[in-house]
């Protein structure tokens, strides 16, 4: 591949920039605080999560189905409070990633997946616009990683081919499948090691020839 076709950063978000939305951690952190049965609320949640990250149903039906399938002793607004705080802001890389952004030379897009309600309040909270130029939301595409059909369609949004993109996540899975579509692809696994990827990509692809 020419360096100097590179114009896209493709990114994902969870994992990368912020904590994952809803995994299994925070889940389990939910069962002990409200006296839920885990292993119930997770098969459930292990059905219906992917409809709900196309956007096929909404946050307060996805409950529904996981979480007030029973009477409960506590409110909804208070457990689905408990969910958007589980998104936090991973060390180092948003914020280094929005002042880059100003001055790098290539248009950067998400592709995640995500829910509507989180995916729009993550966006908001944390400011998301000040480093994405646009989003490919697998809640508003209808598709979702690992399908080959959203990286097709992001390519599309952007007039790009896989030469002149390159692509982040920290699911290794979700790498391979970008990988298989012919666009460059790294697992991230920590601040320095994509740092000093995307510097070396903007030395290759604008430095002097």
């Amino acid at each position: 591949m020419e360096a100097t076709s590179v114009k896209i950063l493709f990114f994902d978000i969870g994992g990368v920039l912020l904590s994952n939305g809803w995994g299994h951690e925070s889940r389990k952190e939910a069962a002990e605080k409200f006296g839920l049965d885990y292993e119930e609320v997770n098969a459930l949640h292990s059905f219906i999560f992917n409809v709900y990250e196309i956007g096929s149903i909404s946050l307060d039906e996805y409950l529904d189905t996981v979480v007030f399938n029973h009477p409960r002793e506590f409110a909804r607004e208070d457990f689905k409070e408990f969910i958007y705080r589980q998104s936090i802001e991973l060390p180092d890389t948003l914020q280094w990633l929005k002042e880059w952004r100003k001055t790098c030379g290539f248009r950067i897009i998400s592709i995640n997946n995500e829910g509507k309600e989180l995916n729009d309040y993550r966006v908001k909270k944390f400011k998301l616009h000040e480093c994405f130029d646009s989003f490919i939301s697998s809640c508003e595409v209808k598709m979702r990683k690992p399908d080959p059909g959203i990286f097709k369609l992001a390519m599309g949004v952007a007039l790009a081919q896989p030469s002149q993109c390159v692509y982040f996540d920290d699911r290794i899975m979700f790498v391979r499948a970008a990988q298989k579509l012919g666009i460059r692809s790294f697992q991230h696994t920590d601040f320095e090691s994509t740092k000093r990827i995307l510097e070396e990509l903007k030395q290759e692809t604008f430095q002097p020839k």
